[in-house]
């Protein structure tokens, strides 16, 4: 009866499960042993008002009174970690056990980072633990690890059982080399560690990488295998095209963020047959000679293609405008779609190569799966009649939204009447009370 009781107040929520503790001793010991720990302001109730050692005292209380047997998942989430340093190596202590399987550190302290105990997670936990999700973390060996100085000797090395590891704000690490003893590696996250520049993977099962916020050397090895690929970095369109289709054949998921594009898109030399999501970003200030149209070569690339989302959100457009020249629309031969369901382009402007492009993916008389156009001419957030913006839209630009009525006036003129009636067409647009002040009510193309 008490396993059974136990199993079941470890699938209560964390303050649920709390409160049931003081009405039983059966309870009350099941509580101290309560595998699942989830400890972020909104859990222990801490008032935003209140300082910040309180909500440290809330979590040391809850962590001195568990038992420290049986925790499968600690989850710590601390929005400023000055107060709480002198209490998280005893919180690991209690938490990292043998039989974890998940640790998560989310600490945000933009000029302070919290050095992990090495020792602690190269001891025990190297059968059980299989991910980990650290953000503003360091690793200085301390002196019982004598020359063991890597992250990937004294923890790494010795987590066969490790298939996600998600590393975030690390700003001291410089180099990140995965070995080859972890088999079960799937997952590898990377993002605004500022001083990495170097990532080696040898782990032949990964099938998921994600690198955001910096330009890195990336050595993956084995990438066939590769099924979810999220990049951002300078002039990457270019890249993508001409490595990934033969490095990366089995894609099904791509992501990539190109900065100070430059270079036009090249033909893809092969095909991506498997990809089904792609989402590319072009932001901080694209070259004006680059051409979104030959953006139309992932399309005829990517033969299983279901999903597009294409972000051009540029505080200016300085590409050929529409209306300011010829409006001959280029085309090329149509290709066959069959599971292209969903296009959206957020940031649609009047640039004529944008134009183009969209015209050629909606009149794709092939694509008969193809179920929804959106085109927004805003920076794609949320609007003044949603409860997440607090009643007031996302404040813009003079400049930009010039350019957002240019781009609903070229939808209009264009793209509109030639949308079959098959497509749900959805353009998003500004909302005029909102940004009144900015703009006359006079205004021509």
């Amino acid at each position: 009866m008490p396993d059974i009781l136990h199993h079941i107040h470890s699938l209560l929520p964390l303050r649920d499960a709390a409160r049931t503790a003081c009405s039983s001793r059966i309870f009350l010991h099941s509580w101290r042993r309560h595998p699942i720990l989830t400890l972020n302001r909104c859990i222990i109730g801490s008032n935003a008002n209140s300082p910040q050692e309180s909500s440290s005292c809330r979590i040391d209380n809850i962590m001195r009174n568990h038992s420290g047997i049986g925790i499968k998942i600690f989850m710590l989430q601390l929005y400023d970690i000055f107060y709480a340093c002198h209490y998280l190596d005893r919180w690991l202590q209690i938490a990292v056990t043998p039989g974890i399987e998940k640790l998560t550190l989310l600490l945000y302290q933009g000029d302070m980072n919290y050095n992990v105990p090495c020792k602690l997670l190269s001891d025990g936990v190297r059968n059980s633990i299989q991910c980990l999700q650290l953000s503003f973390c360091a690793f200085h060996p301390t002196a019982e690890l004598g020359p063991l100085r890597k992250l990937t000797k004294y923890f790494l090395s010795n987590s066969p059982a490790l298939k996600q590891l998600d590393l975030s704000g690390c700003q001291e690490i410089v180099c990140l080399k995965i070995p080859c003893v972890l088999l079960q590696l799937h997952c590898l996250k990377v993002s605004y560690c500022s001083k990495l520049r170097v990532i080696e993977s040898k782990a032949r099962n990964l099938f998921s990488f994600i690198l955001l916020g910096q330009r890195v050397k990336v050595s993956l090895g084995e990438t066939m295998q590769m099924k979810k690929l999220c990049m951002s970095r300078t002039c990457l369109i270019c890249y993508a095209c001409t490595e990934l289709p033969s490095n990366m054949p089995n894609l099904e998921t791509l992501s990539i963020g190109s900065h100070r594009e430059r270079v036009n898109t090249p033909m893809l030399p092969t095909k991506f047959l498997f990809l089904k999501h792609l989402t590319i970003t072009l932001t901080w200030m694209v070259c004006p000679s680059y051409d979104y149209f030959y953006l139309v070569s992932f399309l005829d690339g990517s033969p299983s293609l279901e999903t597009w989302l294409l972000d051009v959100c540029q505080e200016r457009m300085d590409h050929a405008s529409i209306f300011g020249g010829s409006s001959q629309l280029r085309q090329i031969p149509e290709q066959h779609h069959d599971h292209l369901k969903s296009v959206k382009i957020k940031g649609f402007s009047s640039s004529k190569g944008l134009v183009e492009l969209t015209c050629y993916i909606h009149i794709l008389k092939n694509a008969k799966s193809l179920d929804c156009l959106t085109l927004d001419t805003t920076y794609g957030d949320p609007k003044c009649d949603t409860e997440i913006s607090g009643g007031r839209c996302v404040p813009m630009s003079k400049g930009f939204l010039m350019e957002a009525r240019r781009g609903a006036a070229a939808i209009r003129t264009y793209i509109e009447d030639k949308v079959p009636s098959t497509v749900k067409l959805t353009i998003v647009e500004h909302c005029r009370q909102c940004h009144a002040d900015k703009l006359s009510n006079r205004w021509d193309v």
